[in-house]
């Protein structure tokens, strides 16, 4: 099948491209100071061989004027700034984020019976209505493919499909990708993801029943099995032996061909994750147990939404390496990211799921179930949840961006951030698949 022709990796900000190597590093060698005077400790510092693979060489520029050191600490906690990290910035508890014009207008919007309402007490940042532009094309892209290559569901299916907004739901996740080619990139797999739920675990013919045998095979179409000759092309048939294999197997084949063989690698580790986490909850259905509350946020830490922010460098046009993903601060601020984003996910489709045939286990169920508390109180408790692990998220990322002052680094933690927002809003936004409880 034909690959997409993409574009050398470039900036996904070119318009501040002749600024960003050294304002950044200035900005986040001061940070680092301050909190050394702050803190009488010194931030953690990268190898370095870890800081010369992080990025190709910065432009020339000036040097960035460097802040004084001793900032006050109040200044510190809030995070970094600069290029690049304005979603990376701690709103410490009691203060409100104030955003731009362009967000608080779309924010505005997002108040409207069209555009559906934020959860109250939900902490979030609004941003801009995604680029119309681009969701059109994304969304003719991505039909074609879903119809036309990977014959991917049936006709009764397409108002389910154009409901689901998945171009508008990438293009407000992915705004820095360098063109519609890379934006394929996400959307492909995100359909494909669905495809297996749906068909595997979920709504559309899913069962509990086998399903560790349908992950298995599926998971082959991303992670190429290499068996004896005799076999081989059996397992090759098999890739289109239906939907959901088909459209695993297409959309990693773009990927593969865009991406470097550790971004591939590392997208395959945590499609895996992402299919431990099935297989839990189906156990869960088949022995119709509800979990502690504390075993489902474990479980959700599998189950959820890791894939998508993990390859926001190979979208954006780039590569954070290897090295630096790796990282134990860097993979606790992606597991945290995944996290926080998948109980966006349980809050706004708590009315669907329950309107729904079966129990279908979210935060506020096994809360409500396992804390004895009425289903009001347990929602507002998965709230709470879902603020802590956001607080969580952005102290985390903060202090990775202060300790490691490595253009990749900032510019994929900005990235992520980018796509925790942009989850947000296309879940408040998307009214065709989810409203809210009356509980306010």
């Amino acid at each position: 099948m034909p690959a997409p022709e993409l574009p050398p990796p470039q900036s996904s900000l070119p318009e501040a491209a002749s600024r960003f190597g050294a304002h950044v590093l200035a900005e986040a060698a001061a940070r680092a100071r301050d909190v050394k005077a702050a803190t009488s400790s010194p931030p953690c510092a990268p190898s370095p061989p870890a800081i010369a693979q992080a990025a190709p060489p910065a432009p020339a520029v000036p040097s960035a004027a460097m802040p004084a050191a001793g900032a006050e600490r109040g200044q510190i906690l809030r995070g970094p700034t600069g290029l690049g990290t304005t979603s990376l910035r701690m709103i410490l508890r009691g203060e409100l984020p104030t955003p731009s014009a362009a967000a608080a207008a779309a924010q505005g919007s997002a108040e409207g019976t069209v555009e559906g309402k934020v959860i109250p007490g939900l902490y979030h940042h609004p941003i801009p209505e995604p680029d119309p532009v681009r969701v059109e094309e994304v969304s003719r892209r991505i039909k074609s493919w879903a119809l036309d290559e990977v014959a991917l569901y049936p006709e009764d299916w397409e108002e389910q499909f154009d409901g689901f907004s998945v171009g508008r739901y990438m293009v407000g996740c992915h705004p820095d990708a360098p063109s519609v080619d890379h934006l394929m990139l996400a959307t492909r797999l995100m359909v494909a993801e669905n495809a297996v739920d749906d068909c595997y675990c979920e709504d559309h013919g899913g069962s509990p029943i086998g399903l560790g045998e349908r992950l298995l095979l599926a998971h082959t179409a991303l992670d190429s099995l290499h068996t004896t000759a005799e076999y081989q092309p059996q397992w090759a048939k098999s890739l289109h032996a239906d939907a959901p294999r088909r459209a695993y197997h297409s959309a990693m084949a773009y990927f593969v061909r865009a991406a470097g063989p550790s971004q591939a690698d590392r997208l395959r580790h945590d499609m895996a994750r992402l299919h431990m986490g099935y297989l839990a909850e189906a156990a869960w259905a088949q022995m119709d147990h509800v979990p502690e509350v504390w075993e489902y946020l474990a479980m959700r830490q599998f189950n959820n939404f890791r894939p998508c922010p993990t390859i926001t460098d190979t979208v954006g046009g780039y590569e954070l390496p290897a090295d630096l993903h790796a990282r134990p601060a860097m993979q606790k601020v992606i597991a945290l990211a995944g996290n926080a984003t998948t109980i966006v996910n349980d809050l706004y489709s708590y009315t669907k799921e329950l309107d729904a045939p079966g129990r279908h286990l979210n935060l506020p169920v096994v809360i409500s179930e396992r804390e004895g508390l009425s289903d009001r109180d347990g929602y507002l408790k998965s709230v709470e949840i879902h603020n802590e692990l956001m607080h969580d998220f952005e102290t985390a990322a903060a202090s990775l961006a202060a300790d490691l002052p490595v253009p990749g680094v900032q510019r994929f933690l900005h990235g992520v951030a980018a796509w925790v927002d942009g989850n947000h809003h296309w879940h408040q936004s998307n009214t065709y698949r989810y409203s809210l409880p009356d509980f306010w």
